[in-house]
């Protein structure tokens, strides 16, 4: 009788978790060791619990991409994003090329980078508008389309993608605006994820505007077929209207992102709080003021002062900033991007 001597380890196995410690050590060590451990068991847990081969390569791809993205966007985190979407077919001579490239360029302008697809179109309008310094272009390798607009070409900020999910994730979680122009399928699909991870609380809050030409009714019919369908038939809730904006002007567009930053800065959940870190500290009539005006959202301790919670020591570049807490119901995002729209008036 032979032994299987290649069985893999059972799981939880104690000796399996002594050898990825053993590993990890013999890579000296780096960021986050524990969650990495658990991504490494998880691997071997594959052995057994996935036998399709296109399965386990997905996951290989999908996590090599993410890594690699990752690491892409790590030295410029301090600096504001802003996405943009649109259509791959809009010519250089058309008004939508133009107004995102002057789009692009105000934002770079105000020091903000510029995020969009390395293709054609509003893509290479994104990147000649903010330039290649502050571009970086997030492609997808299709059939008909492997290679990068001329604007981004070469740039060291170009990541290319084998799947649409990394990509659609890479663009929102870097991103601190999002903004729309006129596009197919592909812009309709990503606006609506967008859309749909603010809803849910999946993503953070921000800035989302639709940006049609002087004249254009583009994004004004998108509007009216939600109001008309969607908010009319009860498919989405009236504060669900608050989480996105629509301007027919780069200056509009440009005032709309950069204002939502004005005294907010970013939110986390501790426990059953959700933290809102400011850059201005409210005072307590205008604490008393948001606890009244918006008390439908506020399932337990109202709004209040706070110094940064024992959980946000991690977060060594806010620590020192002003913030506000409560225990927020977790379903009414309309109203929070309300409310930090009244916090940006303060």
């Amino acid at each position: 009788m032979t032994t299987n001597t290649h069985r893999p380890p059972r799981r939880n196995d104690p000796e399996l978790k002594r050898r990825i410690q053993e590993l990890i050590a013999s890579q000296g060590g780096g960021y986050n060791p524990d969650l990495v451990a658990d991504i490494v068991d998880n691997a071997v847990k594959l052995l057994k619990d996935v036998e399709d081969r296109g399965d386990v390569k997905l996951i290989q791809s999908a996590m090599r991409e993410l890594r690699y993205a990752f690491r892409l966007f790590a030295p410029h985190a301090a600096k504001r994003k802003v996405t943009i979407f649109g259509s791959a077919r809009t010519k250089p001579n058309e008004p939508e090329y133009f107004l995102a490239a002057e789009f692009a360029r105000k934002m770079a302008d105000a020091q903000w980078m510029v995020i969009t697809g390395g293709g054609p179109g509003i893509m290479q309008a994104g990147h000649e508008g903010a330039g290649p310094e502050n571009s970086f272009g997030v492609n997808i390798r299709l059939p008909w389309e492997q290679t990068a607009n001329s604007a981004i070409a070469g740039n060291a900020k170009l990541i290319s993608f084998k799947y649409f999910f990394t990509r659609k994730l890479t663009f929102l979680r870097q991103a601190d605006a999002i903004a729309l122009f006129p596009g197919g399928f592909g812009t309709l699909d990503e606006g609506y994820e967008a859309l749909t991870l603010m809803q849910t609380g999946k993503s953070k809050l921000m800035p989302l505007v639709l940006i049609d030409p002087p004249g254009a009714t583009y994004w004004k019919t998108w509007d009216k077929q939600v109001q008309e369908h969607l908010l009319r038939d009860k498919l989405v809730s009236p504060d669900d209207i608050h989480l996105y904006r629509i301007a027919n002007s780069t200056d509009e567009a440009v005032r709309i992102v950069t204002r939502f930053y004005r005294n907010y800065h970013s939110m986390r959940f501790v426990r059953k709080q959700l933290v809102i870190r400011l850059k201005n500290t409210p005072s307590a009539s205008a604490i008393e003021a948001l606890n009244e005006d918006f008390a439908d959202i506020i399932a337990g301790e109202k709004i209040h002062l706070t110094a940064a919670l024992p959980d946000e020591k991690e977060d060594t570049t806010t620590l020192e900033m002003p913030r506000i807490a409560f225990e927020f119901n977790r379903r009414g995002y309309g109203r929070l991007r309300q409310m930090i729209d009244v916090l940006n008036a303060l």
